[in-house]
């Protein structure tokens, strides 16, 4: 027989409420979702109020997307690695092999399509490979340098320069590319058999393996993914500053684990989201854009930057 229900007394809801607003407030994971989000507004709202004529202009906010959308592309591929309890310590030389093999293939006239083709597989075939034997920092980088004997490749391309520069809807090209890469990621996660396994995988590697998960094959292909954005982003990158250049920027890397850990993404792997590690991108580059309007000298930027990695690190929580 069901058991009768006293009627609520009064405020008894609100309190309720307030109970479970305290308990979302106290819980470390409702911080790992949404520090990143409040961070992201706060700093924007800072600088809104310190330097609104320079911060807030279209203009200024149409530099911060399109200073964002490769790190974001970057960010994503690191995502799927540290999901799996790993990190891409090659990203940021991958990106430069894929960027060269893109600089050498269009100075050797081969149509456009085919070199970002070009530079996308040899971001693959490097994330591959890494995923195989997790040590490809040191071989991506002499590979670029051997491949573009030293040298920056010039690629002027006006379909390029549209895209590094062109927008719709006052949204950068770059930015809406950026996007549409955060979306399949996060429906692939969070909507496919893979994005499962990804998951299952980083939470606890023996109970996966025990469900008849291939273990290495999903390590394997997360740092595929990672390489074949790092490739894509290579490409963006090419249509920006207009030449392939064969120095790795280690700036890649650390931001790219920057941005996941301040999206909320657990170190130790199996939990965590895309949308996070894309907003926290916007957040960094905002972070520095706002510096830098303010008149921040540039290692100070640095600095600031660092500090809010390491208290975002220090308040959410990363085991799982």
């Amino acid at each position: 027989m069901r058991k009768s229900v006293a009627p609520a007394k009064p405020g008894a809801t609100d309190l309720s409420f307030l109970d479970k607003a305290r308990s979302r407030i106290k819980d470390p994971f409702f911080w790992s979702d949404w520090l990143v989000v409040v961070a992201f507004i706060f700093v924007v709202a800072v600088f809104g109020i310190i330097a609104p004529e320079e911060f807030l202009t279209l203009w200024n906010l149409n530099n911060i997307l399109v200073a964002a959308s490769i790190p974001a592309i970057i960010a994503v591929g690191q995502t799927f690695t540290v999901l799996t309890a790993g990190i891409d310590l090659s990203v940021s030389s991958t990106m430069t092999f894929g960027a060269v093999t893109f600089g050498l293939v269009f100075t050797n006239s081969w149509p456009l399509w085919q070199c970002v083709i070009m530079g996308v597989i040899a971001g693959t075939v490097v994330g591959l490979l890494n995923g195989l034997i997790i040590a490809m920092l040191s071989v991506a980088s002499g590979a670029a340098l051997v491949l573009s004997d030293g040298k920056p490749r010039q690629v002027i391309s006006e379909q390029l320069s549209t895209l590094a520069i062109g927008e719709k809807a006052n949204v950068p090209y770059l930015m809406m590319v950026a996007f549409v890469i955060v979306l399949i990621a996060h429906f692939v996660l969070f909507h496919t058999r893979f994005g499962t396994h990804v998951f299952a995988v980083g939470g606890d590697p023996e109970s996966a393996r025990a469900m008849g998960i291939s273990v290495v094959k999903i390590k394997v292909a997360v740092y595929v993914i990672s390489g074949a954005l790092a490739g894509l982003a290579a490409t963006l990158a090419i249509s920006r500053i207009g030449s392939a250049e064969p120095a790795a920027n280690t700036s890649i890397l650390l931001n790219s684990v920057a941005a996941v850990v301040l999206g909320g993404v657990s170190l130790f792997g199996g939990r965590g989201t895309i949308f996070g590690p894309f907003i926290a991108t916007l957040l960094l580059q905002s972070l520095a854009n706002g510096l830098t309007v303010i008149g921040v000298a540039a290692y100070y930027q640095y600095l600031s930057i660092g500090l809010v990695v390491i208290l975002s690190a220090a308040l959410v929580r990363t085991d799982k």
